[in-house]
Formats: C-alpha cells, structure tokens, sequence
C-alpha cells in the first residue's frame, strides 16, 4: 500500500497524541459529501461527520460537526454559540477562513481556531469519522479525542424530524 502523505489535519493530532485511523476512497467531484463519503467507505452514516463553517452575528466563524444525513438546526446553533443568528459560510470564504476546500474540510488544523460544536450523539462513539482535510480521505477517532482536539462542545445540533 502507497504511504499516505500526512495533512495538518493528521499532524495535528501526532501533536496531540492522539490515535487515530485513516480510510481512503475515491472522491467525485459530483459527489463532495459526507454521505457519500460513508458509503464508500463503509461506515454507517450516522458515524461520518460532516464539518460546516458558519458566521455567527455576534462571534464571527464558528464550526459545526454533525451525522453526513442530518440537517443542521441553525436556531438551535444561533442559542448554543451566544447568537441571534447562525448562517453558512459563502463557499468562496471557505478556502481564505479556513484553508480547507469544499469535500475536504476538516474540524482539525484550520487557518484559526474557531469555536467548534460536535453533534452530541458523537461524545459516545468510539470510532467516527471526519474529513482529513482532503478529498477522499477521513481520518477515524474517538468522540471524546475529537472533542478534546477541537476544544468542542457538545450539543444536540440537528433538525428534529416533525412527527
């Protein structure tokens, strides 16, 4: 097997000494998200985290990791991170903010720290996935190691399905 060049996203995490697993897949363009992302790499979609950047109205960036399928709550986030108001970050700040492309954003190793929320559902997983800061590569870890690389808090983020 070709040996895996290490991105910041992975570094960061050697730093921290914190275990973690990388899985690779073939990325399309036509299809950058984290659903497809579980699918081909195996994992149920429930454990495969996508990260968005949002701007808050009063704290500026702010990041959000939540299951691939799932709808992030905006009000829920606005409440949670000290805002009136929670909206995505225009694709084209995403790479200056951040460092990181669409399909390839990783909580781990941005330009700055930004205040980081993970859905709480991942603080009981032992194994969950997120972007390795490429396309085509997630790295896996602990819940609980993710939040302590990101200085996160947990919350419940995602939209309720009305019944």
């Amino acid at each position: 097997m070709a040996k895996i060049k290490k991105t910041n996203a992975m570094r960061e995490l050697d730093k921290l000494n914190i275990a973690y697993d990388i899985t690779t897949y073939a990325w399309d363009p036509e299809h950058l998200d984290a659903s497809h992302a579980s699918e081909s790499i195996g994992m149920n979609a429930s454990t495969v985290y996508k990260t968005l950047v949002l701007k808050g109205d009063k704290t500026g960036l702010l990041v959000a990791c939540i299951p691939a399928k799932e709808k992030i709550d905006l009000k829920k986030l606005a409440r949670i991170s000290q805002n009136k108001r929670v909206d995505m970050l225009d694709i084209k700040e995403l790479l200056p903010a951040t460092g990181y492309i669409r399909g390839g954003c990783s909580p781990l190793a941005m330009k700055k720290h930004y205040p980081t929320y993970l859905h709480e559902q991942g603080l009981e997983l032992s194994e969950l996935a997120i972007s390795a800061g490429k396309r085509g590569m997630q790295i896996i870890l602990a819940g609980t190691d993710l939040k302590d690389a990101t200085n996160a808090t947990f919350a419940n983020l995602i939209e309720q399905e009305s019944k």
